[in-house]
Protein backbone atom coordinates (compact mmCIF):
# COMPACT_ATOMS: atom_id res chain seq x y z
CA UNK A 1 0.00 0.00 0.00
CA UNK A 2 1.34 3.33 -1.05
CA UNK A 3 1.78 6.62 1.10
CA UNK A 4 -1.58 7.84 -1.05
CA UNK A 5 -3.29 5.43 -0.36
CA UNK A 6 -2.32 5.39 3.43
CA UNK A 7 -3.30 9.29 3.33
CA UNK A 8 -6.52 8.40 1.55
CA UNK A 9 -7.20 6.33 4.17
CA UNK A 10 -7.29 8.66 6.86
CA UNK A 11 -9.12 11.35 5.62
CA UNK A 12 -12.82 10.17 5.02
CA UNK A 13 -14.56 12.69 1.55
CA UNK A 14 -18.12 11.80 2.17
CA UNK A 15 -19.57 11.13 5.54
CA UNK A 16 -23.40 9.43 4.50
CA UNK A 17 -25.51 6.57 5.84
CA UNK A 18 -27.22 3.86 3.62
CA UNK A 19 -29.78 2.01 5.65
CA UNK A 20 -31.07 -1.14 4.27
CA UNK A 21 -32.15 -2.89 7.47
CA UNK A 22 -35.47 -1.25 8.17
CA UNK A 23 -34.97 -1.18 12.03
CA UNK A 24 -31.70 0.82 12.47
CA UNK A 25 -33.01 3.60 14.99
CA UNK A 26 -29.33 5.20 15.43
CA UNK A 27 -26.08 4.64 13.49
CA UNK A 28 -22.71 5.97 14.46
CA UNK A 29 -20.43 6.70 11.21
CA UNK A 30 -17.17 4.77 11.98
CA UNK A 31 -14.19 6.95 12.95
CA UNK A 32 -11.64 4.44 14.39
CA UNK A 33 -8.38 5.53 12.57
CA UNK A 34 -10.32 8.04 10.20
CA UNK A 35 -10.34 11.95 10.75
CA UNK A 36 -12.80 13.98 8.62
CA UNK A 37 -11.14 16.47 6.80
CA UNK A 38 -12.30 20.11 5.95
CA UNK A 39 -14.25 20.17 3.27
CA UNK A 40 -15.66 17.01 3.36
CA UNK A 41 -19.21 16.42 2.12
CA UNK A 42 -22.08 15.39 4.19
CA UNK A 43 -25.27 13.45 2.36
CA UNK A 44 -28.11 13.18 4.86
CA UNK A 45 -31.28 11.19 3.43
CA UNK A 46 -34.82 11.82 3.65
CA UNK A 47 -36.20 10.14 6.75
CA UNK A 48 -32.58 10.97 8.62
CA UNK A 49 -30.40 13.79 10.39
CA UNK A 50 -26.60 14.06 10.96
CA UNK A 51 -25.41 14.72 14.49
CA UNK A 52 -22.27 15.83 15.43
CA UNK A 53 -20.71 14.77 18.81
CA UNK A 54 -17.46 16.27 20.25
CA UNK A 55 -15.98 15.08 23.56
CA UNK A 56 -19.18 13.42 24.55
CA UNK A 57 -20.93 16.85 24.13
CA UNK A 58 -24.01 17.24 21.19
CA UNK A 59 -23.01 19.66 18.79
CA UNK A 60 -24.41 20.79 15.47
CA UNK A 61 -27.27 18.84 14.16
CA UNK A 62 -28.30 18.26 10.38
CA UNK A 63 -31.93 17.51 8.64
CA UNK A 64 -31.69 16.19 5.26
CA UNK A 65 -29.67 17.61 2.35
CA UNK A 66 -25.73 17.81 1.23
CA UNK A 67 -23.64 20.07 3.17
CA UNK A 68 -19.82 21.00 2.64
CA UNK A 69 -17.84 20.62 6.15
CA UNK A 70 -16.51 23.84 7.01
CA UNK A 71 -16.71 26.53 10.10
CA UNK A 72 -19.43 28.28 8.74
CA UNK A 73 -22.16 25.58 9.19
CA UNK A 74 -20.19 24.05 12.31
CA UNK A 75 -20.62 26.65 14.76
CA UNK A 76 -21.06 24.99 17.75
CA UNK A 77 -18.67 22.20 17.32
CA UNK A 78 -16.16 25.39 15.98
CA UNK A 79 -17.03 26.69 19.61
CA UNK A 80 -16.08 23.56 21.59
CA UNK A 81 -13.04 23.15 19.38
CA UNK A 82 -12.12 26.59 19.77
CA UNK A 83 -11.52 27.79 16.18
CA UNK A 84 -11.92 31.20 16.50
CA UNK A 85 -10.92 31.78 12.89
CA UNK A 86 -11.67 28.64 10.55
CA UNK A 87 -10.00 25.87 10.51
CA UNK A 88 -7.84 23.67 7.76
CA UNK A 89 -7.02 20.21 9.57
CA UNK A 90 -8.53 17.65 9.55
CA UNK A 91 -10.88 17.19 12.85
CA UNK A 92 -12.42 14.14 14.96
CA UNK A 93 -16.34 14.24 15.82
CA UNK A 94 -18.41 11.33 16.53
CA UNK A 95 -21.25 11.56 13.66
CA UNK A 96 -24.65 9.80 14.54
CA UNK A 97 -27.41 9.14 11.54
CA UNK A 98 -30.65 8.85 13.59
CA UNK A 99 -33.91 7.55 11.73
CA UNK A 100 -36.85 10.33 11.41
CA UNK A 101 -38.99 7.32 9.67
CA UNK A 102 -41.90 5.92 11.59
CA UNK A 103 -40.92 2.39 12.60
CA UNK A 104 -44.95 0.55 12.17
CA UNK A 105 -43.98 -2.57 13.39
CA UNK A 106 -43.91 -2.02 17.02
CA UNK A 107 -46.29 -4.48 18.79
CA UNK A 108 -48.07 -4.98 22.58
CA UNK A 109 -49.98 -7.28 24.71
CA UNK A 110 -51.08 -7.67 27.97
CA UNK A 111 -49.25 -10.32 29.63
CA UNK A 112 -51.48 -10.72 32.17
CA UNK A 113 -55.45 -9.55 32.73
CA UNK A 114 -56.08 -6.08 33.33
CA UNK A 115 -58.82 -5.84 36.56
CA UNK A 116 -61.26 -3.32 35.55
CA UNK A 117 -65.36 -2.31 37.25
CA UNK A 118 -67.94 -2.76 34.65
CA UNK A 119 -71.24 -1.20 35.17
CA UNK A 120 -73.31 -4.22 34.45
CA UNK A 121 -70.79 -7.07 35.30
CA UNK A 122 -69.01 -5.70 38.14
CA UNK A 123 -65.33 -6.59 38.48
CA UNK A 124 -63.79 -7.93 35.13
CA UNK A 125 -60.34 -8.77 33.65
CA UNK A 126 -59.73 -8.12 30.03
CA UNK A 127 -56.78 -8.78 27.50
CA UNK A 128 -55.55 -6.71 24.85
CA UNK A 129 -53.24 -6.37 21.71
CA UNK A 130 -52.59 -4.23 19.04
CA UNK A 131 -49.60 -2.22 17.37
CA UNK A 132 -47.78 1.27 17.33
CA UNK A 133 -46.06 3.34 15.10
CA UNK A 134 -42.57 5.08 16.77
CA UNK A 135 -41.09 7.67 15.71
CA UNK A 136 -37.86 10.03 16.73
CA UNK A 137 -39.02 14.06 17.30
CA UNK A 138 -35.50 14.85 19.68
CA UNK A 139 -32.36 13.24 18.23
CA UNK A 140 -30.78 14.81 20.31
CA UNK A 141 -33.05 13.45 23.73
CA UNK A 142 -32.67 10.28 22.28
CA UNK A 143 -28.97 10.35 22.07
CA UNK A 144 -28.56 11.67 25.68
CA UNK A 145 -31.55 9.56 27.27
CA UNK A 146 -31.62 6.10 25.54
CA UNK A 147 -28.61 5.73 22.93
CA UNK A 148 -25.35 6.87 25.20
CA UNK A 149 -22.37 5.38 22.88
CA UNK A 150 -24.37 2.27 21.28
CA UNK A 151 -22.96 2.57 17.46
CA UNK A 152 -26.12 0.61 16.38
CA UNK A 153 -28.82 1.31 17.92
CA UNK A 154 -31.73 -1.14 16.96
CA UNK A 155 -35.99 -0.80 17.73
CA UNK A 156 -35.58 -4.84 19.58
CA UNK A 157 -33.45 -2.89 21.45
CA UNK A 158 -36.50 -0.50 23.42
CA UNK A 159 -39.68 -2.58 22.15
CA UNK A 160 -40.12 -4.04 26.04
CA UNK A 161 -39.50 -0.45 27.67
CA UNK A 162 -42.04 1.09 25.62
CA UNK A 163 -44.84 -1.82 25.50
CA UNK A 164 -44.20 -1.50 29.30
CA UNK A 165 -45.06 2.06 29.25
CA UNK A 166 -48.27 1.44 26.66
CA UNK A 167 -49.33 -1.24 29.32
CA UNK A 168 -49.35 1.13 32.11
CA UNK A 169 -51.36 3.74 30.42
CA UNK A 170 -54.08 0.98 28.49
CA UNK A 171 -55.84 0.26 31.92
CA UNK A 172 -56.33 4.08 32.94
CA UNK A 173 -57.42 4.86 29.57
CA UNK A 174 -59.99 2.53 29.74
CA UNK A 175 -61.48 3.00 32.99
CA UNK A 176 -61.70 6.64 32.54
CA UNK A 177 -63.49 6.52 29.01
CA UNK A 178 -66.64 4.92 30.65
CA UNK A 179 -67.58 2.42 27.92
CA UNK A 180 -69.18 -0.45 29.53
CA UNK A 181 -67.48 -3.48 28.49
CA UNK A 182 -69.70 -5.54 25.98
CA UNK A 183 -69.68 -1.77 24.03
CA UNK A 184 -65.19 -1.80 24.03
CA UNK A 185 -65.08 -3.49 20.37
CA UNK A 186 -67.46 -0.28 19.13
CA UNK A 187 -65.06 2.02 20.73
CA UNK A 188 -61.53 0.46 19.66
CA UNK A 189 -60.87 3.18 17.16
CA UNK A 190 -61.64 6.22 19.40
CA UNK A 191 -59.64 4.59 22.42
CA UNK A 192 -56.63 4.62 20.16
CA UNK A 193 -57.06 8.25 19.31
CA UNK A 194 -56.65 8.60 22.99
CA UNK A 195 -54.04 6.61 23.99
CA UNK A 196 -51.58 7.85 21.41
CA UNK A 197 -51.18 11.74 22.37
CA UNK A 198 -51.14 10.65 25.88
CA UNK A 199 -48.23 8.35 25.27
CA UNK A 200 -46.13 10.52 22.81
CA UNK A 201 -46.67 13.05 26.04
CA UNK A 202 -45.01 10.79 28.20
CA UNK A 203 -42.45 10.16 25.71
CA UNK A 204 -41.19 12.78 25.21
CA UNK A 205 -38.24 13.18 27.76
CA UNK A 206 -36.89 10.06 25.54
CA UNK A 207 -37.17 12.34 22.67
CA UNK A 208 -39.95 10.18 20.68
CA UNK A 209 -43.21 10.00 19.45
CA UNK A 210 -45.72 8.02 19.05
CA UNK A 211 -48.14 8.81 15.90
CA UNK A 212 -50.22 6.42 15.19
CA UNK A 213 -51.35 3.51 18.09
CA UNK A 214 -53.79 0.61 17.07
CA UNK A 215 -56.01 -1.40 19.52
CA UNK A 216 -56.59 -4.53 17.64
CA UNK A 217 -58.59 -6.53 20.18
CA UNK A 218 -59.99 -6.62 23.66
CA UNK A 219 -60.94 -10.10 24.86
CA UNK A 220 -61.89 -11.47 28.24
CA UNK A 221 -60.93 -14.78 29.99
CA UNK A 222 -62.09 -18.17 28.40
CA UNK A 223 -64.64 -18.40 31.33
CA UNK A 224 -66.12 -15.06 30.81
CA UNK A 225 -66.83 -16.06 27.25
CA UNK A 226 -68.20 -18.82 27.89
CA UNK A 227 -70.54 -17.53 30.55
CA UNK A 228 -71.55 -14.64 27.98
CA UNK A 229 -71.84 -17.54 25.36
CA UNK A 230 -74.62 -19.52 27.35
CA UNK A 231 -76.73 -15.42 28.19
CA UNK A 232 -76.71 -15.10 24.57
CA UNK A 233 -78.10 -18.47 23.94
CA UNK A 234 -80.80 -17.53 26.39
CA UNK A 235 -81.15 -14.71 24.55
CA UNK A 236 -82.08 -16.50 21.47
CA UNK A 237 -84.46 -19.33 23.44
CA UNK A 238 -86.46 -15.99 24.86
CA UNK A 239 -89.30 -17.80 26.96
CA UNK A 240 -87.46 -21.01 28.63
CA UNK A 241 -91.20 -22.16 30.11
CA UNK A 242 -92.39 -21.86 26.22
CA UNK A 243 -89.75 -23.28 25.01
CA UNK A 244 -89.23 -26.32 27.58
CA UNK A 245 -93.11 -27.45 26.93
CA UNK A 246 -92.62 -27.42 22.95
CA UNK A 247 -89.69 -29.29 23.50
CA UNK A 248 -91.57 -31.98 26.00
CA UNK A 249 -94.92 -32.00 23.55
CA UNK A 250 -92.11 -32.30 20.56
CA UNK A 251 -90.21 -35.57 22.33
CA UNK A 252 -93.68 -37.23 23.47
CA UNK A 253 -95.02 -36.91 19.85
CA UNK A 254 -91.54 -38.76 18.60
CA UNK A 255 -92.11 -41.68 21.31
CA UNK A 256 -95.21 -42.25 20.46
CA UNK A 257 -94.32 -42.67 16.37
CA UNK A 258 -91.79 -45.42 17.61
CA UNK A 259 -92.92 -47.51 20.95
CA UNK A 260 -90.90 -49.41 22.71
CA UNK A 261 -87.00 -49.88 23.02
CA UNK A 262 -85.26 -46.35 24.65
CA UNK A 263 -88.03 -43.70 22.23
CA UNK A 264 -90.97 -45.46 25.37
CA UNK A 265 -88.38 -44.79 28.32
CA UNK A 266 -87.73 -41.23 27.03
CA UNK A 267 -91.18 -40.59 26.19
CA UNK A 268 -92.56 -42.08 29.93
CA UNK A 269 -89.55 -39.43 31.36
CA UNK A 270 -90.67 -36.72 29.38
CA UNK A 271 -94.35 -37.10 29.74
CA UNK A 272 -92.90 -37.50 33.81
CA UNK A 273 -91.34 -34.01 33.42
CA UNK A 274 -94.11 -32.70 31.72
CA UNK A 275 -97.10 -33.81 34.46
CA UNK A 276 -94.46 -31.94 36.92
CA UNK A 277 -95.10 -28.59 34.59
CA UNK A 278 -99.03 -29.41 34.56
CA UNK A 279 -99.24 -29.78 37.73
CA UNK A 280 -97.92 -26.62 38.50
CA UNK A 281 -100.12 -25.12 36.08
CA UNK A 282 -103.26 -26.85 37.72
CA UNK A 283 -102.34 -25.73 41.28
CA UNK A 284 -101.65 -21.90 40.16
CA UNK A 285 -104.99 -22.07 37.90
CA UNK A 286 -106.98 -23.49 41.27
CA UNK A 287 -104.88 -20.80 43.54
CA UNK A 288 -107.16 -18.13 40.90
CA UNK A 289 -110.05 -19.97 41.13
CA UNK A 290 -110.20 -19.88 45.29
CA UNK A 291 -109.07 -16.27 45.10
CA UNK A 292 -112.06 -15.86 43.00
CA UNK A 293 -114.47 -17.60 44.92
CA UNK A 294 -113.08 -15.67 47.97
CA UNK A 295 -113.73 -12.50 46.10
CA UNK A 296 -117.71 -13.60 44.81
CA UNK A 297 -118.24 -14.48 48.61
CA UNK A 298 -119.66 -11.27 49.85
CA UNK A 299 -122.03 -11.23 46.58
CA UNK A 300 -123.22 -14.34 47.23
CA UNK A 301 -124.37 -12.99 50.74
CA UNK A 302 -126.20 -9.99 49.26
CA UNK A 303 -128.69 -12.59 46.93
CA UNK A 304 -126.10 -12.86 44.09
CA UNK A 305 -125.76 -15.98 42.31
CA UNK A 306 -123.10 -18.57 43.81
CA UNK A 307 -120.20 -19.43 41.79
CA UNK A 308 -119.29 -22.23 39.89
CA UNK A 309 -117.88 -25.44 41.73
CA UNK A 310 -114.46 -26.13 41.05
CA UNK A 311 -113.34 -29.55 40.99
CA UNK A 312 -109.71 -30.55 40.89
CA UNK A 313 -110.28 -34.02 38.76
CA UNK A 314 -109.56 -32.17 35.32
CA UNK A 315 -108.15 -35.19 32.87
CA UNK A 316 -105.47 -34.53 29.91
CA UNK A 317 -104.97 -36.72 27.05
CA UNK A 318 -102.97 -37.46 23.82
CA UNK A 319 -104.82 -36.60 20.97
CA UNK A 320 -101.83 -38.09 18.46
CA UNK A 321 -99.22 -35.76 18.78
CA UNK A 322 -100.69 -33.22 20.09
CA UNK A 323 -101.84 -32.96 23.78
CA UNK A 324 -105.90 -31.86 24.72
CA UNK A 325 -107.42 -31.06 27.94
CA UNK A 326 -108.17 -30.36 30.40
CA UNK A 327 -111.29 -31.53 30.59
CA UNK A 328 -113.91 -32.72 33.54
CA UNK A 329 -114.50 -36.50 33.92
CA UNK A 330 -117.64 -36.71 32.31
CA UNK A 331 -116.46 -34.91 28.98
CA UNK A 332 -114.06 -37.77 29.40
CA UNK A 333 -116.53 -40.48 29.13
CA UNK A 334 -118.14 -38.37 26.15
CA UNK A 335 -114.53 -38.89 24.85
CA UNK A 336 -114.21 -42.74 25.29
CA UNK A 337 -117.78 -42.83 23.92
CA UNK A 338 -117.27 -41.15 20.62
CA UNK A 339 -114.09 -43.26 20.13
CA UNK A 340 -111.71 -40.51 20.47
CA UNK A 341 -110.08 -41.60 24.09
CA UNK A 342 -109.65 -45.41 23.58
CA UNK A 343 -107.80 -47.93 26.05
CA UNK A 344 -104.34 -47.36 24.64
CA UNK A 345 -104.76 -43.41 24.55
CA UNK A 346 -102.01 -41.82 27.45
CA UNK A 347 -103.97 -39.73 30.04
CA UNK A 348 -102.97 -37.94 33.17
CA UNK A 349 -104.47 -35.79 36.22
CA UNK A 350 -102.87 -34.14 39.03
CA UNK A 351 -101.77 -36.36 41.25
CA UNK A 352 -100.31 -38.92 38.76
CA UNK A 353 -96.92 -39.77 38.28
CA UNK A 354 -96.57 -40.17 34.70
CA UNK A 355 -98.45 -40.69 31.53
CA UNK A 356 -100.53 -43.86 31.46
CA UNK A 357 -103.41 -45.90 29.29
CA UNK A 358 -106.49 -44.98 29.75
CA UNK A 359 -107.63 -48.63 30.00
CA UNK A 360 -104.73 -49.00 33.12
CA UNK A 361 -106.18 -46.04 35.01
CA UNK A 362 -108.54 -47.62 37.79
CA UNK A 363 -111.15 -44.86 37.93
CA UNK A 364 -111.57 -45.09 33.90
CA UNK A 365 -111.69 -48.55 33.86
CA UNK A 366 -115.18 -48.60 34.39
CA UNK A 367 -115.54 -46.86 30.70
CA UNK A 368 -113.94 -49.37 28.76
CA UNK A 369 -116.06 -52.76 29.98
CA UNK A 370 -117.49 -54.59 27.45
CA UNK A 371 -121.15 -54.21 26.65
CA UNK A 372 -123.19 -57.12 28.45
CA UNK A 373 -123.74 -60.20 25.44
CA UNK A 374 -127.77 -59.86 24.37
CA UNK A 375 -130.58 -61.69 25.74
CA UNK A 376 -131.37 -65.59 23.86
CA UNK A 377 -134.33 -65.47 21.79
CA UNK A 378 -136.96 -67.61 22.07
CA UNK A 379 -136.91 -71.34 20.92
CA UNK A 380 -138.39 -71.97 17.81
CA UNK A 381 -141.71 -74.16 17.94
CA UNK A 382 -141.78 -77.99 17.07
CA UNK A 383 -142.67 -79.11 14.00
CA UNK A 384 -146.16 -79.90 14.19
CA UNK A 385 -146.46 -77.78 17.38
Amino acid sequence: MGFADKLRGQFIDIVEFLDDSRDTIVWRFPRQGNEIKNQAQLIVREGQVAVFESEGQIADVFGPGRYTLETQNLPILSTLKGWKYGFNSPFKAEVYFVATRQFTDFAWGTQHPITLRDSEFGMVRLRAFGTYALQVSDPSALLRQLVGTDSNFRTDEIGEFFRQNVISHLAPAIAQSGVPMLDLAANQQGLSAKLAPALSAELAEYGVTIPRFVIENISLPPEVEAALDKRTQMGVLGDLDQFTKFQTATAIGDAAKNPGGAGEGMGLGMGMAMGTQMAQSIQAANQAANQATNQAAPQAAAGGPPPLPVTDELWYYAAGSAQAGPVTPEALAQQVAAGQVGRDTLVWKQGMAAWTAAGQVPQLAGLFTAPPPLPPTAAAPAPGA
